[in-house]
């Protein structure tokens, strides 16, 4: 039922247009992601992850296929109502950290609250937080080109969980790490995950990684198997 989900894709369909021709992206996904519950998204690069993930982002529309946030369906909302279910329902992490440089660590925390409308005082105290718990608290006053590479994936990971999401999705969010980072990063990633009972939808080329999520799909000739 895709009340009891973060998130669920049903029968979902993307086609391009392409020197007058169909291409088909995705042949029919579906897909559930439970509430606390990490997923990882395998497969080789051009199999479509990242097209699956902005229709699941709400950033493109399906051609054919119904997408659910927290049990919502989104497929016939104006570009407006889907902005606010973005806004408030889903966080972003991408690989490279997209953080203001003028900015620093609890400002970019801050902001996508005062644009949901919190008030500063909320916003500042649910900023301090976060970054406490991925182990920034002392790093809050810092821009991000003060800051190392883990670190700044760790401000992004916290700015996406700010509005309380019901569904993270992420874009190889280590990928652009060494291997030491990106283990520190995906545990702080897994621990905010389970603790806010977030449902997590990751794409990653870090077998590794994916081997210590919940469960693994594969992005496969279009469609999602289960591993």
């Amino acid at each position: 039922m895709s009340q009891n989900n973060a998130l669920l894709l049903d029968g979902v369909i993307r086609r391009f247009e392409q020197a007058g021709r169909q291409l088909e992206v995705l042949s029919g996904v579906s897909l559930a992601v439970r509430p606390g519950e990490m997923v990882a998204l395998v497969g080789p690069s051009g199999a479509g992850k990242s097209t699956l993930l902005q229709i699941a982002g709400l950033l493109e529309r399906p051609t054919e296929g119904e997408v659910y946030v927290g049990g919502q369906a989104c497929g016939t909302m104006d570009d407006a109502a889907r902005t606010e279910v973005r806004r408030h329902r889903i966080g972003f992490v991408y690989q490279f950290h997209h953080l203001l440089p003028e900015f620093s660590a609890i400002e970019n925390v801050i902001l996508p609250q005062l644009i949901a409308g919190l008030s500063r005082r909320e916003a500042e105290d649910r900023a301090r937080e976060l970054l406490s718990m991925v182990g920034l608290g002392a790093r809050e006053d810092h821009r991000p080109a003060r800051l190392s590479g883990g670190e700044q994936q760790r401000v992004a990971i916290v700015r996406a969980m700010a509005n309380v999401p019901n569904v993270l999705l992420a874009d190889e969010p280590t990928g652009n790490l060494d291997p030491h980072t990106a283990e520190d990063v995906f545990g702080y990633l897994r621990r905010i995950c389970h603790a806010a009972s977030l449902g997590a939808l990751i794409a990653t080329h870090n077998l590794d990684l994916a081997a210590r999520m919940d469960r693994i799909l594969e992005m496969r000739d279009g469609i999602v198997v289960e591993r």
